[in-house]
């Protein structure tokens, strides 16, 4: 108790220069493999898919970032048997946060496309057996969390197979396929705002003080997608046929007209992506926070102060803008050739499975979700559209990620206690 008193100031300020390296990394690594869809299609240009992420992202991460920072923050340890200590989960908190941190970093700088969740998780777990002991980690959550891994890659594909499976049968198997992807463009645009606007409005508002009741909730989020189909429907009407283009490939006027469709999916997805994600950088940090603010007390519960959220936020836009180049075209080009049309089915089905998970508080990887939906998309066309080996090379990034993660965690914690004691 008294090294918290003494070191109190010294650790909120670590948290938040840790905290803001860990999130620097989310923006560098996890958002480029989100906006890849979009870039990788030929949709949208890295410049705006940077303006667009760092827009999106930051409103998730303060809206929406509410509900899956407190599974991280309480969730994966048990942190009774240090109650007399809390400077041990002080150490820990902060050394997870700068081992996931330069791991991200790492791989970031290498194009590697990692899962950040992973990053974060597996530190917490090795600071955990070295700092407390074994028994403190929680097994059964982190098997839930291990199967969460598994499934939302499979709801990915699942959704994205089917969206493009409507595709094909609504617009690309009729008679005039240009006139039907005009005519369905808005439907599937309204979906995007409403299942967004939905999720939002069910979980992500409570640290805003914003109750609002299922049937409302339902209500705006209808009224939110019908104003987003609006929008949706009059740049669709702007698209003109190109005969010229559709002679080289038959479908090319009907790719544009999902051109202006992708930047509201683009849009979704960063949101998505930030009100699940700037967890596992803010949610260590808030845990630090809290224990110095409370005098050395550990709760199980604490508030999430909204200036911690906006650092999370900030923190995803200078990644993404800094390094997010590095990795942004992995998924966008080089698992399945992606169209205008694969890649909305793709950006859709992950940013609905993302919003879903962080629905109920799951902190899933975002990685795997897109890295699922994209190949959903892929075996719409058959197997041989995917690239076998460079899937089982990202797979390959994602297993070394999580015992990575808790090494370098339990050598920042010994690093940091040394220090300090």
């Amino acid at each position: 108790m008294d090294i918290i008193a003494l070191y109190g100031t010294t650790f909120i300020v670590l948290a938040v220069i840790f905290g803001f390296y860990m999130t620097w990394g989310i923006g560098a690594n996890d958002v480029a493999n989100v906006m890849g869809t979009s870039v990788g299609s030929g949709a949208i240009t890295v410049t705006t898919a940077i303006i667009i992420a760092g827009i999106f992202e930051f409103l998730g991460a303060v809206l929406a970032g509410g509900q899956v920072t407190a599974t991280i923050r309480k969730g994966i340890i048990d942190p009774t048997p240090i109650m007399n200590n809390p400077e041990i989960l002080v150490f820990g908190m902060l050394a997870a946060l700068l081992a996931a941190a330069v791991w991200l970093m790492i791989a970031s700088t290498r194009g590697w496309p990692v899962s950040t969740t992973h990053a974060i998780v597996g530190a917490v777990v090795g600071f955990a057996m070295a700092g407390i002991g074994i028994d403190a980690v929680k097994w059964g959550k982190i098997g839930q969390i291990v199967a969460s891994w598994v499934v939302s890659p499979l709801l990915g594909g699942t959704i994205a197979f089917i969206l493009m499976m409507s595709i094909r049968r609504l617009i690309l198997n009729t008679d005039n396929p240009f006139i039907s992807a005009k005519r369905w463009g808005p439907v599937y645009v309204f979906l995007v705002g409403f299942i967004i606007s939905l999720v939002t409005m069910f979980k992500g508002l409570k640290h805003l003080k914003l109750e609002i009741s299922g049937e409302m909730s339902f209500l705006l989020a209808a009224i939110i997608g019908v104003i987003v189909a609006a929008i949706g429907w009059v740049l669709i009407q702007r698209v003109k046929i190109d005969a010229t283009a559709d002679k080289d490939y038959h479908f090319a006027s009907v790719e544009k007209v999902f051109v202006p469709m992708m930047l509201f999916t683009a849009c979704g997805m960063a949101f998505a992506h930030g009100s699940n994600d700037v967890a596992n950088g803010v949610g260590p940090m808030a845990a630090v926070y809290g224990i110095v603010q409370s005098g050395g007390e550990v709760v199980q519960k604490s508030a999430m102060p909204i200036w911690i959220l906006v650092l999370g936020g900030v923190g995803i836009i200078v990644g993404l803008a800094t390094y997010g180049y590095r990795v942004m075209r992995t998924i966008g080009t080089k698992i399945t050739e992606l169209t205008p049309t694969r890649g909305f089915c793709a950006t859709m089905a992950a940013a609905a499975t993302v919003v879903l998970a962080s629905r109920t508080g799951m902190p899933v990887s975002t990685t795997h979700i897109a890295v699922g939906a994209v190949m959903g998309v892929g075996l719409a066309r058959g197997i041989g559209a995917l690239d076998l080996r460079v899937i089982g090379g990202i797979i390959v990034s994602w297993v070394v990620t999580l015992p990575i993660g808790g090494v370098l965690a339990a050598l920042f914690f010994f690093t940091l206690k040394g220090i300090f004691t």
